[in-house]
């Protein structure tokens, strides 16, 4: 390959040297020193989430605000003001030792700003975990209601009559150009907060006739902060222990579903993600690979025409630690910064038209660098800050000047999208460094289909991936009669998901495979592979050239799918297929209902429970068959599990309907009481040979009686230190992770499980002993779909892992009924098809 990017060597030996660490099945190590210049390399709990095992957050840390907020004046034009509630004083929150803004103080200061001008709205856009307000602050010109209505209507016209938007002069004079400001994300990278709040202050309260002219043609919207609740105690995650800058493409949180509404409503043509921290500065566009469905050729010009001038507007600071920020394209080596998955802000944004950009400021005062001196810390805060204002500032004034090529831009991209045409070639050198390397592209299939009835693995499956796909604003369609489809029948209600629509790029993005990047980069910052289609347990059919000759209606939400397929007096059966299943297994036995479990997984209810059968079935859209004539199979109990799991593990665990007490190897050595559980389920934060007696006693005793379920590096090592399961765990490489072929076995675990999972950190298990079965294997030929996985530096790789098990159940001496997950099922609250795997994996370990 050609390069024009001078540090893209030196960038790519240090991070591959960083990356291609094998994991061992010990207890996992701390994340190493990152490498000069990369200082922000963190995955957002990947590999590492098997050091530290979550946690329960103490109930008093909820926030509790005095008063309500009071929406004032008339909604229907600018400003939209909000009399905000406030929170009491907390001299705890991190953000004071910096000299910084802390949570308590915004609203306060928004109150009254909103007080002294017209030029300012602030609207409360959602709450955190703990319940803090998310403040939305919109900067414009004052408008009266039939200015705000044609401005929703020029916006609604971008996206859903392109065609005519571009020949609209109307429209090109007198749309406000939409600039979207992220703030603080991460809750210890702080700075992004105060500098956006710089911006507001002077936009709403200056007398410049040209930043009054400014917001005559524009909108600024500012997220001040996304992550309130991160900010307070000073995480990079949320309260729930989520990244959140890992989580567009799933949406598990609030918070991040908050900003996903921001984004689709607001429809910003650029955007910013402030964050921290990076030697230098940061400044997006990225590295390739980026991601394939992009339209790249309208977003890189201006991407990268606009990272030049931020570039400048840094040096021009005159801070020697801001000297020579550092563009990724232009930098660095292909993978160390990507833009291939849409799990991050900025990445996400671009598939809803915005030129974006994950900004990352350089003097670091998190983690260990925040026990320096308040001095130092707030002299560096103040630099942060400057850099934060300086990108904000650039930003808007790029888009002022820029705004008819950029609204151009944005509608040209949902015009390609709704016409069906193919991306752009682009050449080398169309911007400078452009080469081969940049070039990813995809053919667009014309239509999935998502088929109702028979040809459903899971119906409720179909219905979330459905539902998710219109609250990411794809365009979801209900066929109203039978069709036929290339040579395939489908009945009335099934779903169309027509790929001539303006947000074509998304929809594919969530439901194609993906690719095998592993031989394009040597590094990938973190996840390459993920898909709807493939991991969220519906059947999706791909129709690469025709569409459906059926008449249609919009789905704005899905059909209801609950129902119990039996008559009066017959027992009722489920196949644990979906999450839901699980969930409504959980909330029979948890009133207290007989449910039986069958050998195959399958639960029986006996008929006269019909009646809470229906509820549950009509509550959670799970559905109920004819058991079959026969034993019903034993007794089921709820289990209440002993958790050493991630953050993102608690989660799912919980919304499954598990009792699941958290613990560690220092809860455990502090005597925490096992008598009550009736499974250990080890992921994360627990070393068995870390345990003192009492606890290794502990844990005996429940070996005797219960079961114990373990994922991934630490979970094996647990295995092993404990001599449950005779079986030899190999890892691969530690970054290694993506969409992976499986095929099943017929055990209790195995039995219906779908044919893909995810890896992150993959895990093999050989030499499986006696009364060990291998409930799931790796395909026997290249297992990885999509995503990057080569071998490790003991040459252990996808092709030593294929045919190899992945899953695997067995029965100690000691009667510890014992399931092992290689793959990560859980993983980032993400593969959603997989959840039922793991609830059938409890409920076997523990059905006596």
């Amino acid at each position: 390959m050609s390069f024009s990017r001078s540090a893209r060597g030196l960038v790519l030996a240090v991070v591959a040297g960083l990356m291609i660490s094998t994991v061992t099945t010990g207890p996992a190590l701390a994340a190493p020193e990152p490498p000069p210049g990369q200082s922000h390399r963190e995955p957002g709990y990947g590999p590492e989430r098997n050091a530290v095992a979550a946690t329960d957050a103490p109930p008093q840390l909820r926030a509790a605000a005095a008063g309500e907020n009071k929406p004032r004046g008339d909604r229907g034009g600018y400003p939209r003001q909000t009399e905000l509630r406030t929170y009491p004083a907390d001299p705890a929150d991190k953000s004071i030792k910096l000299g910084l803004s802390p949570y308590h103080a915004l609203a306060p200061k928004l109150n009254e700003l909103q007080q002294r001008s017209n030029r300012i709205s602030v609207e409360v856009a959602g709450q955190s975990g703990l319940g803090r307000d998310l403040y939305l602050v919109t900067l414009t010109a004052p408008e009266n209601s039939a200015q705000s209505w044609m401005q929703e209507h020029w916006r609604d016209k971008i996206e859903n009559d392109p065609g005519r938007a571009a020949r609209d002069a109307a429209l090109r004079a007198g749309y406000k150009t939409p600039v979207w400001i992220n703030n603080n994300i991460h809750g210890n990278e702080w700075e992004g907060t105060d500098g956006a709040l710089r911006v507001i202050e002077y936009l709403a309260t200056t007398n410049d006739k040209a930043a009054l002219d400014l917001l005559k043609r524009s909108r600024i919207y500012l997220n001040l902060t996304a992550n309130p609740d991160g900010r307070v105690a000073g995480t990079r995650a949320n309260a729930s222990g989520f990244d959140m800058n890992r989580d567009f493409v799933t949406a598990s949180q609030p918070e991040t579903r908050a900003m996903r509404e921001i984004v689709m409503g607001k429809q910003p043509v650029m955007m910013l993600d402030e964050h921290g921290y990076v030697e230098n500065t940061l400044i997006e566009p990225t590295t390739p690979p980026h991601g394939q469905n992009y339209d790249f050729d309208l977003y890189i010009k201006h991407g990268y025409e606009n990272g030049l001038a931020m570039e400048k507007a840094v040096q021009a600071l005159g801070h020697p630690e801001a000297a020579k920020p550092e563009i990724p394209f232009r930098d660095y080596e292909p993978g160390v910064w990507d833009g291939w998955a849409p799990i991050y802000t900025a990445q996400y944004s671009m598939y809803h038209g915005a030129v974006s950009y994950t900004i990352e400021v350089p003097q670091r005062v998190n983690n260990d660098a925040y026990n320096l001196p308040a001095e130092e810390l707030q002299r560096r805060s103040k630099i942060n800050t400057d850099v934060v204002e300086a990108t904000i500032r650039t930003t808007i004034d790029y888009a002022d000047t820029h705004r008819t090529e950029l609204i151009d831009n944005q509608i040209e991209i949902f015009r390609r999208g709704a016409a069906g045409e193919p991306q752009r070639q682009l050449p080398d050198g169309f911007v400078p460094g452009f080469g081969p390397e940049d070039r990813y592209t995809t053919e667009f299939p014309r239509a999935y289909v998502i088929p109702a009835g028979t040809g459903q693995r899971s119906a409720p499956a179909a219905a979330r991936l459905v539902d998710h796909l219109v609250a990411n604003d794809v365009r979801v369609q209900r066929a109203d009669a039978d069709f036929q489809l290339a040579g395939k029948s489908y009945p009335a209600g099934s779903y169309i998901v027509d790929m001539h629509q303006p947000k074509r790029a998304l929809a594919n993005v969530m439901l194609e495979t993906g690719a095998d990047i592993s031989g394009k980069v040597e590094v990938m910052y973190d996840i390459s592979g993920w898909s709807h289609r493939l991991l969220w347990g519906a059947s999706v059919d791909i129709s690469k050239a025709g569409a459906p000759n059926v008449r249609t209606s919009p789905v704005t939400i899905a059909a209801p799918t609950g129902g119990v397929d039996a008559a009066p007096g017959q027992d009722l059966a489920l196949n644990i297929a979906d999450g839901k299943d699980v969930l409504a297994v959980n909330t029979l036995l948890g009133q207290g209902r007989p449910v039986h479990q069958q050998a195959d997984g399958t639960v029986v209810v006996p008929a006269s429970e019909r009646v809470a059968v229906l509820e549950v079935a009509k509550n959670l859209g799970v559905r109920f068959t004819a058991a079959p004539a026969g034993e019903r199979g034993p007794l089921m109990r709820k289990p209440v599990i002993a958790g050493a799991v991630a953050a993102d593990e608690l989660l799912v665990l919980r919304e499954l309907g598990f009792e699941v007490r958290p613990v560690s190897t220092q809860v455990l050595n502090n005597g925490f009481d096992l008598s009550r559980v009736d499974a250990l389920f080890v992921s994360s934060g627990l070393d068995y040979r870390g345990l003192n007696a009492a606890a290794k006693n502990s844990v005996k005793r429940l070996f005797n009686r219960g079961g114990v379920i373990t994922r991934g590096a630490t979970g094996a090592a647990f295995n092993t230190e404990a001599g449950l399961l005779p079986v030899t765990a190999v890892t691969g490489r530690e970054d290694a992770n993506g969409v992976v072929s499986v095929t099943n076995g017929t055990g209790p675990i195995g039995t219906g499980a779908p044919e893909s999972s995810f890896v992150y950190s993959p895990l093999w298990f050989t030499g499986l002993g006696a009364g060990v079965t291998a409930e799931q294997r790796y395909a026997e030929q290249n297992p990885l779909a999509a995503g990057h996985w080569l071998p490790n530096e003991d040459g252990q790789g996808p092709a030593q892992a294929a045919g190899a098990a992945a899953v695997v159940s067995g029965v100690d001496e000691s009667g510890a009924k014992t399931v092992m997950f290689g793959t990560e099922p859980l993983f980032r609250a993400h593969p959603k098809g997989l959840y039922a795997q793991v609830g059938k994996a409890v409920f076997w370990a523990t059905t006596r």
